[in-house]
C-alpha cells in the first residue's frame, strides 16, 4: 500500500447519494457518509496515518495491479496478476432508493481467484469525522460494529476478522474459483446490524447494480466517434449527482492539491450553479432528459429562494439539499496529499461576489425549456424580479469566475454572462408570453454588450482579455460562441481564439490564466485545466477548425487515467491533479464531442 498513490491512480463507485474511491492497490482511501458533502469515514488520502482506509487486496507485494470497468457500468474491477495467481475484487455501491435521502449507505467488496491460489489480506480502519471522532470495537467472529458518537460502521466478512487495536484485519485464501466477500455500511448510531451477507447474493446483486447501469446507459441517443469516453463521463457525471436533489457536485473530494505542497486546496463536494449549469446542455446532448429538468427545477428554485430579499439574489455554490451555508474550516491535524495543506473542509468562496452566475442560471433555464420545464407563474415572477435588480446591478467589479482571492475586478467574462442572463431572460419572456420589463432588460444587454467591446479589447492582443484593466488572456473566454456574445466564425472571436493559441495554449493543453501577469491572492503556480482544455476543442469545432480540434481533442483523451476520468488539471509531467474526478472536466468532454461530431459530419456532407 503506497502512502500516497498518484490521484489519477484510482477508479470512483458510488450510489447517487455518496461516492467512494479505490486505489488500483485495492484500498478505499476515500469515502464521505451519507452525503457526498459530509465528514469522512475513510481519508487516507489526506492523511496516510488519521485519515483511514479499508484495504482488500492480495497479499503479495510483487502483484501487477490493473484495473477497469465492468463495461458501461459503476462496478469497478481491480485485478491483481502474479507467478502463483491471478485475483480480482469487484468493488461497487448498491443505489437503493435513490430519490431518498438515506444514512445507510454500503460498500461491496467482492473478491475472486480467477486462475492459481491467491491469498487475500483485509484491514479495515475507519476515522470518523475526518479523523476528529474516536470509535469502540465489538467484534463477532464475522462482524464488526465501530461505533463513533455520530455515526456506526458495520462490517460483514464471508469469512474470519481479527481485532488489531480499534482496527478489523483478516485473511482468506481462495483457490481457482472461488470467491469471498466483506461489505462495509455505514449509517447512524442506532442503525441495526445488515443482515448476514452471503457471497451468491452479493453475486446476484452485483448483476442487478450492472444492469442498472446498463438500462440507465442505454436511453443515451449518443452514436458519435467517442464513444467510450463519452459513455464513462455521462456515468461518471451521474455518479457526482446527489439523486434526491437532481443537484450535481463539482468533484467526489476534497482538499487534493492543484500544486502537490502548495495552498491550492479546495473542497469541491458542492453545487456550483456554474458548473450544473453547463450540465444541462451536455445531458440534454445525450437525450438525459430527466436529469437535466431536475436540476433545472432546482436551480430554478434557488433563483426564488431570495428573489423578494435584500442583498445578492444568487450564491455561487450551494450544498446539494439547497442549503447555502458552507463555512470553511482548516483541518490542521491533517498533513495533506503529500504534504499538501492547508487542507480545507468547506469553501469559504461561498461568500465571493460572482456575477456570471446569473447568466449561467438563465442559460440552463432557458435549455430546460427544450424538455417542457418551465417555470409556473409565480416562479416567473420571481426570476424576473432577479433580472429587475441584475439590471441596477450588473456592472460592478467581482471576484470572477476562478474565485480569486486576489481583490475584485471588471472581469470580462462575467460581463458576457450578465448579457446572457438578460438575452435568455427576453427569450423566454417572449416564447411563453410572459410579463417583463423588456425595454429595461433590453437596454441592460445592450449596454453591456457595447461596454464589453469598448473597454475588453485589448489593441496590443487583438483579442478580449481577463478583466477592463490589462491585457492577460482568459480561458473562460472560450465560452463566449457557445452562448451567443459574439458569431462563433466573426472576426473578433477568431482573432480572441488566436490570441489564447498564443498565451494560453501549450501542446493542445490549456491554462485558465497565467497568475503571475494577474496575480490572484494565492501562492505558487497550477497545472493546464482540464476543462479549458475541453472548452478549447469546444470553440475550435465550432470556428470551423476542423483539424486542429480533433488533434487535441485525441491528444487529451492520452491524459484520462486507466479507467477514463480526468481530475481538475494536468500538471507539468503528465499527472493529473485537484480534486477527483471533476464533474465539469467531464461535462466539457460530454460538450466537446458532440459539438466535434456534428462539425464533422456536415463538413462530411452526413
Amino acid at each position: 500500500m503506497d502512502r500516497y498513490p498518484p490521484i489519477a491512480d484510482h477508479g470512483l463507485i458510488g450510489d447517487l447519494q455518496t461516492a467512494a474511491l479505490v486505489s488500483s492497490q485495492g484500498v478505499i482511501d476515500w469515502f464521505a457518509a451519507p452525503r457526498f458533502d459530509s465528514p469522512s469515514v475513510f481519508a487516507a488520502l489526506l492523511d496516510h496515518d488519521r485519515g483511514g482506509y479499508f484495504l482488500f487486496a492480495p497479499d503479495d507485494a510483487n502483484s501487477v495491479c490493473k484495473q477497469l470497468y465492468y463495461p458501461d457500468t459503476a462496478v469497478l474491477v481491480t485485478r491483481f496478476m502474479s507467478p502463483e495467481g491471478v485475483g480480482e475484487v469487484l468493488d461497487y455501491m448498491p443505489p437503493g432508493r435513490i430519490l431518498t435521502p438515506t444514512d445507510r449507505h454500503t460498500l461491496v467488496r467482492i473478491v475472486r481467484s480467477v486462475r492459481g491460489t491467491v491469498r487475500f489480506s483485509l484491514k479495515c480502519a475507519p476515522r470518523f469525522d475526518y479523523g476528529r471522532a474516536t470509535h469502540e470495537l465489538e467484534l463477532r467472529p464475522e462482524a464488526a460494529a465501530f461505533r463513533a458518537p455520530a455515526q456506526t460502521g458495520y462490517l460483514q466478512a464471508t469469512f474470519s476478522l481479527e481485532r488489531e487495536g480499534l482496527d478489523v484485519r483478516g485473511e482468506v485464501t481462495l483457490n481457482e474459483g472461488e470467491s469471498a466477500a466483506a461489505a462495509f455500511t455505514v449509517c447512524d448510531p442506532d442503525g441495526e446490524l445488515p443482515a448476514p451477507i452471503t457471497v451468491e447474493a452479493l453475486n446476484d446483486q452485483l448483476f442487478e447494480v450492472g444492469d442498472f447501469w446498463q438500462n440507465w446507459l442505454r436511453t443515451s441517443r449518443y452514436n458519435g466517434r467517442w464513444s467510450d469516453m463519452v459513455n464513462r463521463s455521462a456515468i461518471t457525471l451521474k455518479l457526482l449527482t446527489y439523486a434526491p436533489t437532481g443537484a450535481p457536485v463539482a468533484a467526489a473530494t476534497m482538499g487534493l492539491p492543484e500544486q502537490v505542497g502548495g495552498e491550492r486546496n479546495w473542497d469541491y463536494r458542492y453545487t456550483w450553479i456554474r458548473d450544473g449549469s453547463l450540465s444541462v446542455r451536455a445531458l440534454l446532448d445525450l437525450g438525459f432528459v430527466d436529469e437535466a429538468a431536475r436540476f433545472t427545477r432546482w436551480i430554478g428554485d434557488r433563483m426564488r429562494d431570495r428573489s423578494d430579499l435584500p442583498g445578492e439574489r444568487l450564491q455561487i455554490m450551494y450544498r446539494v439539499d439547497g442549503d447555502p451555508d458552507i463555512p470553511e474550516e482548516i483541518l490542521d491535524h491533517f498533513e495533506g496529499y503529500r504534504g499538501s495543506s492547508p487542507v480545507r473542509a468547506g469553501n469559504a468562496a461561498m461568500d465571493q461576489l460572482q456575477l456570471d452566475i446569473y447568466g449561467e442560471a438563465l442559460y440552463a433555464l432557458a435549455e430546460g425549456r427544450e424538455v417542457g420545464s418551465q417555470t409556473g407563474y409565480h416562479g416567473w415572477k420571481g426570476l424576473a424580479s432577479v433580472l429587475d435588480w441584475l439590471a441596477d446591478s450588473w456592472d460592478r467589479p467581482d471576484e470572477g469566475i476562478w474565485e480569486t482571492r486576489g481583490g475584485r475586478k471588471d472581469f470580462t467574462y462575467s460581463r458576457v454572462m450578465c448579457w446572457v442572463a438578460f438575452d435568455r431572460g427576453l427569450t423566454l419572456a417572449r416564447e411563453f408570453s410572459r410579463p417583463a420589463d423588456i425595454a429595461r432588460w433590453t437596454a441592460a444587454r445592450d449596454a453591456i454588450l457595447d461596454q464589453v467591446m469598448e473597454r475588453a479589447w485589448s489593441d496590443k492582443e487583438q483579442a478580449l482579455v481577463q478583466h477592463y484593466d490589462g491585457d492577460v488572456m482568459d480561458a473562460s473566454l472560450l465560452l463566449i460562441p457557445r452562448v451567443g456574445f459574439l458569431a462563433r466564425k466573426s472576426p473578433g472571436w477568431l482573432s480572441t481564439l488566436d490570441a489564447m493559441d498564443r498565451k494560453l495554449v501549450s501542446d493542445s493543453l490549456v491554462y485558465r490564466y497565467d497568475p503571475a501577469a494577474s496575480p490572484d491572492g494565492l501562492r505558487g503556480s497550477e497545472g493546464t485545466f482540464s476543462l479549458c482544455t475541453f472548452l478549447y476543442v469546444d470553440a475550435l469545432a465550432m470556428a470551423g477548425r476542423l483539424s486542429q480540434a480533433r488533434y487535441a481533442f485525441e491528444k487529451m483523451h492520452t491524459y484520462a487515467n486507466h479507467v477514463g476520468l480526468f481530475a481538475e488539471e494536468i500538471g507539468p509531467s503528465g499527472e493529473q491533479l485537484g480534486n477527483f474526478p471533476q464533474a465539469f472536466t467531464h461535462l466539457s468532454l460530454i460538450m466537446a464531442a458532440t459539438t466535434l461530431d456534428g462539425a464533422i459530419d456536415r463538413e462530411q456532407g452526413r
